[in-house]
């Protein structure tokens, strides 16, 4: 299967929007209180809401990279076929 030029560009484009929003939304959960036992940043055990959200985080990170790669492949593809 081959992808169009605007599709791969829509996958690349898509795999920086999760590199730019994710790391982003990483520090808001680190910097939450409730993501300590004792209530104040990094201070503490991680609680369950620390953990949950990381795994979301690195998921959807690895998503974002795969999805990313996946439109550079299709972009040098369709450039090729081009020409």
């Amino acid at each position: 299967m081959v992808l169009s030029r605007r599709w791969a560009l829509f996958l690349v484009g898509v795999g920086i929007w999760t590199w730019v929003i994710w790391p982003r939304f990483a520090v808001a959960i680190w910097q939450d209180p409730r993501s300590w036992a004792s209530g104040t940043v990094a201070d503490g055990a991680p609680t369950s809401f620390l953990w949950v959200h990381a795994l979301l985080i690195g998921a959807s990170l690895a998503i974002g990279t795969t999805v990313g790669v996946l439109g550079i492949r299709a972009w040098l593809v369709a450039r090729r076929q081009a020409f």
